[in-house]
């Protein structure tokens, strides 16, 4: 098992934003990648900086003075005020990749969601139907947990960045005073909800007499903007967790039937951790661990490595390959994982040797004999998040993603604070039985995969995504061809993708060939155009 050293490259030139939705030998896995204690880069002069988001409403905003960790800091509290839809400062988590000095440490940040101490297994029990009643796991207070976001924040401020939080907030504090046009997705996505309507805090917030907001109106968040302030004069975040912000948030989740109490919130701690590294050749991909999503990228790629050349390699087998080889990984992700802290899951097997070997032999059966691989899955309409790439000349990258969860997050907003939660609960599993099933101190399963790059042991790119459970899956199709086939990152970004969630149906990139998609339809697959996680990708300098 090789664990890479990952020091930076000397080559200067950087990819472009990589938002492509559609026209749209066994590789060894290691556990540690030079992690050891979290430290701050060196300061030195002011770096030069660069960066990247998937959400052309955010810019991503280079800091003066401050490295790749604070501009990517900065541009995620701007999109928690200016992209709601996507996350918030009330967002229910996110996930990240940092590689400091050049590869000198490369580790993840783990800022998930935690379920309140209150809440059972069985408190989202579907009805006959397969359905949860009232949809309280997705929408209204019950689905929200303790948000993950401001706390991971300040762990990458605290553990990587150069400067204070009280200055990163600034650039965020602004939009929330001055306000921005209200976009007209946003518009009709409010409209279309009438939990806006029903919750207080969400109609005080994007309604204006009566009506929700149009598209064009400025749209400003005063409370919000009293809360930053409140934030950037102790330089920290803090209160939200363990002091007067805390005490009013826990009292809106009292007064409106939710969970969360202030002790759930004093109790939440972002924690860095050792990434899971996939070495082949002379590449290597770094991601998060459970309960991020790059195992079952990773389980993924194993899969496709193991497969014979022959069979990967030719245009009327390689659909076929690239799709149970997906299938697969997702009938293990939604049958068999869940918190690793919070139940036996066995997420070292799926990444072991003899597993890939299991794995891939049952792929190339079902492709040699033209079968498909039988599961009975459900495919979920999970979207959303917001990723940030971010680089600078003293060696340090990031790769950030943060979320509310689909569109709005748990559609309810806490009064007073100006602040729409996230819906981190709807990403368990509601079966009471299911190793992902809700439970007190639990951590649900989500979907982002923020990725770290290397080449002959140096950091070459960050790359993550957004697009909910579309992210494993586009993640898959450009690491796919950049580690097995040596492809440049652009060429792979470019490639054509494939989406599926384990079922048999298939959404295929508008790039995609009219063969592959009548190759899988007469394989028995239900295939349809489909767009794929929007991407975001930087190089290191």
């Amino acid at each position: 098992m090789t664990t890479p050293t990952c020091r930076s490259s000397p080559s200067r030139r950087q990819f472009l934003l990589h938002t492509i939705t559609a026209p749209a030998t066994v590789a060894g896995l290691s556990t540690v990648a030079r992690c050891g204690e979290p430290h701050r880069p060196a300061a030195r002069r002011a770096a030069k900086v660069s960066g990247r988001t998937t959400d052309a409403r955010v810019s991503f905003f280079p800091v003066p003075d401050g490295n790749a960790i604070d501009s990517a800091v900065a541009t995620a509290l701007i999109a928690a005020v200016q992209a709601p839809s996507q996350t918030g400062i009330g967002g229910y988590g996110l996930t990240a990749m940092v590689s400091l000095n050049g590869g000198q440490q490369i580790l993840a940040v783990d800022a998930n969601s935690t379920a309140p101490q209150s809440m059972t297994h069985d408190i989202f029990s579907p009805g006959p139907d397969g359905s949860v009643p009232g949809r309280k796991n997705d929408v209204g207070w019950l689905a929200a947990g303790v948000p993950g976001v401001l706390a991971g924040l300040q762990l990458l401020i605290d553990r990587f960045g150069s400067l204070k939080l009280e200055t990163l907030l600034q650039p965020a504090l602004k939009v929330a005073r001055e306000g921005f046009p209200w976009p007209a997705g946003y518009a009709a996505a409010i409209a279309a909800k009438p939990v806006f309507a029903a919750d207080p805090g969400s109609k005080k917030l994007y309604f204006r007499d009566g009506s929700p907001l149009a598209a064009g109106e400025v749209f400003r968040n005063p409370e919000l903007a009293e809360l930053l302030q409140t934030l950037a004069s102790h330089n920290s975040v803090d209160d939200f967790y363990r002091g007067g912000i805390a005490q009013q948030l826990a009292d809106a989740f009292q007064s409106n039937g939710g969970l969360v109490t202030a002790a759930d919130l004093a109790a939440y701690q972002a924690q860095t951790t050792a990434p899971l590294v996939l070495q082949h050749g002379k590449r290597s991909v770094c991601t998060p661990p459970l309960t991020a999503g790059g195992i079952s990228v990773l389980q993924m790629l194993r899969t496709w490595l193991a497969l014979p050349d022959e069979l990967r390699s030719q245009p009327d087998s390689r659909p076929h390959c690239i799709a149970e080889t997906m299938r697969l990984a997702w009938r293990d992700r939604l049958t068999l994982l869940g918190d690793p802290a919070a139940s036996a899951v066995p997420h070292a097997r799926l990444l072991s040797q003899d597993y890939t070997q299991q794995s891939a032999t049952a792929v190339a059966t079902a492709v040699n004999q033209g079968q498909i691989l039988d599961h009975q899955l459900t495919a979920s309409n999970q979207a959303g998040t917001i990723h940030i790439s971010a680089a600078d000349d003293q060696g340090n990258l990031i790769a950030l993603t943060l979320t509310h969860g689909n569109s709005f997050g748990a559609c309810v907003t806490a009064d007073g604070l100006g602040l729409t939660l996230g819906h981190g609960m709807s990403r368990f599993d509601p079966r009471p039985d299911h190793p992902n099933s809700p439970g007190p101190g639990k951590k649900p399963l989500h979907n982002m995969v923020p990725v770290i790059a290397c080449e002959d042991s140096k950091p070459q790119f960050a790359i993550g995504g957004a697009g909910g459970r579309k992210i494993p899956n586009s993640i898959f199709s450009v690491l796919r061809p950049w580690l097995a086939d040596n492809t440049s990152l652009d060429d792979a970004v470019a490639a054509p993708r494939m989406h599926t969630e384990g079922t048999l149906t298939l959404e295929l990139t508008g790039n995609s060939t009219p063969a592959d998609k009548a190759r899988l339809e007469t394989l028995g697959y239900t295939v349809r155009s489909g767009g794929s996680a929007v991407l975001a990708a930087q190089a290191t300098f």
